[in-house]
């Protein structure tokens, strides 16, 4: 088994549906990854554990998604130094606005690097810790070279009906 680079975390099973999109963009670039549910909330002793090592596992980055209170990337960014990047999925009552003010609301000193609510979030969140890694990967920084390529291209060929 090839030992994962980042790890996908999320608050409850039900932040699947949004988080499936960061790792539709970590399948995409073949980055090794692990996807887990863990709650600040009802889990704290297993958040702390996980964050904690984190880094001496091998991990580069940590996505974290929750919705509603939201506290798990802020308290994984609270217990580690690998970089957390926090997506707020989307909340029953509030839309996600409840979680985007939750994650974006750090005290100075604890980053945590915040994406938009919801799908696009997720998969931004995705292709930041592509980003990250191709950093020192020239491999990687040419795969993400071509992917805006293709970007570019899908929308200058976009044809519209008349």
């Amino acid at each position: 088994m090839i030992k994962p680079l980042i790890s996908v975390v999320m608050g409850s099973k039900s932040d699947w549906d949004v988080m499936q999109h960061a790792v539709a963009i970590l399948d995409e670039f073949s980055i090794a990854y692990e996807t887990k549910v863990v709650s600040a909330h009802r889990t704290p002793d297993l958040m702390f554990q996980f964050a904690e090592e984190a880094k001496p596992r091998g991990i580069k980055c940590i996505i974290a998604g929750a919705g509603g209170a939201a506290h798990l990337p802020g308290m994984m960014a609270a217990k580690t130094t690998v970089p957390v990047l926090g997506v707020p999925v989307n909340s029953k009552h509030l839309q996600g606005l409840d979680s985007l003010l939750s994650i974006v609301q750090m005290p100075k000193g604890i980053p945590v690097a915040t994406f938009a609510i919801g799908e696009a979030g997720a998969a931004n969140a995705g292709l930041f810790a592509v980003e990250l890694l191709a950093i020192s990967n020239s491999e990687l920084s040419a795969q993400l070279d071509e992917y805006r390529k293709k970007q570019t291209e899908a929308v200058l060929s976009a044809e519209l009906p008349a």
